[in-house]
């Protein structure tokens, strides 16, 4: 049993003010593997403070500083990456080739993407009679979740350090582990104490002391919109600065001069990739009425591919669910797609044969569904697709802004510009064609109750900055 019981405050391992400890589990087998410690409000005011002294000092170093930093931590996370792949298989699941392709990988993706904004952006600007200033925000409570653990920690640690903020981070206590580790190459690359600090707890005690305390100038959240509210309410006596990613129903509209068999294939894969658990899956599918068939057999056969096991194992293609909650409400949301009348194209309730332990989910595709079932407006976060079929291009385009989310949208047309006119017309903060991927340098974030402000790049670095006007006498 691995044991992290301190903290990182002020450029030190410390020991919780109130001894209370949580079992971590690895989903693959529901066995514990590591215990953390549990902070509190007195936790979160330890790290404030730090923060607070170490921004007097932090936010005044000059932009070389902070960038021979960042460099430092792009060296160290390079020697501690096997550790972070690692971290992110046992604690939530993700076979080994994804967290090592893709969940550690974005990690150093977006340290070197802020490292390029950091060399290149001007601070102040002369603007007739007045100087524009950008100044580092202050205090940052950062609040992370488990699905992509170092994603998220990078999204936002990166470009507050590129600021000049200072910290205090909480990431998920179901998947801690790769946040302790990154914790600790952050020291180990020499942050200067106080500047970034680490207490682990849950959202009623940790988050919501960090997201009401009057020391921090913002905060930037990362979880379901229903925990994204409530990190608003702690917030607003204090009237400080909330960014926040939430959830997301985004839908994949095929069009009628679509390659079917490519597109829906691909779009099946995408969903079930990392089991399902991305807030931006494109989880319902819009295909032409007369083609509807054909898609359901294209995207059972894709599902029947997929193999669902170990996550340490070469053959896997997804693992486990994160949590044992997390299992229990995916099948209820698929008896419930039954229950309403969606067709079970394939997968189900239960594990798949042969998996008697662990968080598995069978992959599961339904059809026939209308965008009023449960399955197509609430998210699942599961390796589960909803296939809605629609009578026109004016119908799909409907049915897709026909949700509270609006974080990412995905278009696919033998025609791209063609496509590009459809994506005009979607609500959302990202829309992907013809599975074109993400970019680093992009920013990243949605619409409606999919959150606020945004992540990535020069916008995600700019929301650690406040704007400032300075008036300058005429001569």
């Amino acid at each position: 049993m691995q044991e992290y019981l301190k903290f990182y405050i002020d450029g030190e391992w410390v020991d919780p003010i109130s001894p209370s400890t949580l079992e971590v589990i690895n989903p693959a087998n529901e066995q514990p593997f590591a215990v953390i410690s549990m902070g509190g409000a007195g936790d979160v005011e330890k790290a404030v403070s730090a923060a607070k002294v170490a921004f007097e000092s932090y936010s005044q170093t000059p932009v070389s500083d902070r960038i021979d930093l960042l460099g430092g931590i792009l060296s160290e996370y390079t020697k501690r990456y096997d550790d972070l792949v690692e971290a992110i298989t046992t604690e939530m699941g993700a076979p080994t080739y994804l967290s090592k392709a893709a969940q550690a990988a974005t990690g150093q993706g977006h340290f070197s993407s802020i490292l390029e904004v950091l060399k290149k952006y001007e601070f102040e600007e002369r603007k007739g009679r007045y100087l524009l200033r950008k100044e580092p925000i202050g205090i940052c409570g950062l609040i992370t979740p488990w699905n992509w653990p170092v994603n998220q920690i990078s999204t936002k640690v990166a470009p507050a350090l590129a600021a000049g903020c200072t910290m205090v981070l909480k990431p998920s206590e179901v998947a801690p582990i790769s946040g302790m580790v990154f914790a600790e190459i952050l020291h180990t690359a020499g942050v200067p104490k106080g500047v970034f600090n680490l207490v682990n707890g849950d959202g009623p005690s940790v988050g919501s002391a960090l997201s009401s305390h009057p020391d921090v100038a913002m905060m930037s959240f990362t979880g379901s919109t229903r925990a994204g509210v409530e990190v608003a309410k702690d917030s607003a006596p204090s009237v400080k600065r909330v960014a926040q990613e939430l959830g997301g129903k985004s839908a994949n509209i095929i069009l009628e001069d679509a390659d079917l068999q490519t597109a829906v294939s691909s779009g099946v894969s995408q969903v079930f990739n990392n089991s399902g658990q991305s807030c931006n899956a494109p989880t319902r599918m819009l295909v032409p009425m007369d083609k509807h068939e054909e898609a359901l057999n294209i995207a059972r056969t894709t599902a029947e591919g997929v193999k669902v096991g170990d996550p340490t194992a070469a053959d896997t293609t997804i693992g486990p669910v994160v949590s044992e909650v997390q299992f229990e409400k995916i099948q209820g949301l698929i008896q419930k797609g039954i229950d309403e009348g969606a067709t079970l194209v394939s997968g189900g309730t239960g594990r798949p044969d042969g998996l008697n332990a662990g968080y598995y989910v069978k992959p599961t595709v339904f059809g026939n569904v209308s965008n009023d079932m449960t399955i197509a407006r609430e998210e699942i976060f599961g390796p589960v697709l909803s296939i809605l079929p629609y009578e026109s291009e004016e119908d799909a385009i409907s049915i897709a802004n026909d949700t509270d989310y609006g974080l990412s949208g995905y278009v696919q047309s033998g025609d791209v510009d063609h496509a590009m006119s459809v994506a005009s017309q979607i609500r959302s903060g990202n829309v992907h064609i013809n599975g074109a991927g993400a970019d680093f340098n992009a920013p990243f974030g949605g619409y409606k109750q999919s959150g606020n402000g945004r992540e990535w790049g020069e916008l995600g670095f700019e929301e650690f900055l406040e704007t400032k006007a300075v008036f300058i006498p005429k001569p």
